[in-house]
């Protein structure tokens, strides 16, 4: 790994390193991915890193390419002491609203590395989200945690990951959309394509009212 590389990570985890110095030993990062696309779940990640984690390419999962994002997604499981992805369904999101779908997301997430680990995390950290069901876990919500902590980092590769992969997935199912391609956002092709055919069932319909 090159230098700047080495560089680039240990500003990454300053914010884990002084968690760990302060004695907290599980930290659980999370966050999601596909809070704005018009169709199918919102995915949340969570993960707790092996404290010497250090891997190349490791960033917001926006600015890692598709072929390192999913390279790292197996390094980051090997890496992981726990890991977890929950998938919300758009029939959820529309009850109960994105934010709100995002939040049970994030708990069942939490809920499933407390059965792993079969102990609590010591404190989750969160991109940006505050108001949640942490089990009653102590934890930090940043503002771009996903570009500024490593666990967060992990955690926002391994949603967007999984939600791309099902994404694929619907796209044999529904072709006419392209969501091979544009994951469910609201591209021009896609709202052309919604406009002409109608919605599908993994639309979401609270979403969609200004294009049909």
């Amino acid at each position: 790994m090159k230098e700047e590389e080495i560089k680039r990570l240990k500003d990454l985890k300053k914010f884990e390193s002084n968690l760990y110095d302060e004695g907290n030993k599980l930290i659980c990062g999370i966050d999601e991915a596909g809070r704005g696309p018009l169709a199918g779940p919102v995915a949340v990640g969570a993960v707790v890193m092996k404290p010497d984690s250090m891997l190349e390419w490791v960033n917001d999962s926006k600015k890692v390419t598709e072929r390192r994002r999913e390279i790292l997604y197996d390094r980051i499981i090997e890496d992981s002491l726990a890991w977890s992805v929950q998938l919300v369904p758009e029939t959820k999101i529309d009850e109960i609203n994105i934010l709100e779908a995002t939040k049970y997301g994030l708990n069942l997430a939490i809920k499933d590395i407390i059965n792993q680990l079969q102990k609590k995390p010591d404190i989750v950290i969160v991109d940006a989200l505050r108001e949640i069901n942490t089990e009653n876990i102590p934890y930090e919500s940043i503002i771009k945690g996903d570009a500024t902590c490593y666990s967060i980092s992990c955690a926002s590769i391994l949603a967007k990951v999984t939600r791309d992969r099902l994404m694929r997935q619907r796209d044999e199912v529904y072709p006419q959309y392209g969501f091979a391609k544009n994951k469910g956002y609201g591209t021009k092709d896609h709202i052309e394509a919604l406009k002409k055919y109608g919605p599908c069932m993994i639309h979401r319909k609270t979403f969609i009212t200004h294009f049909i």
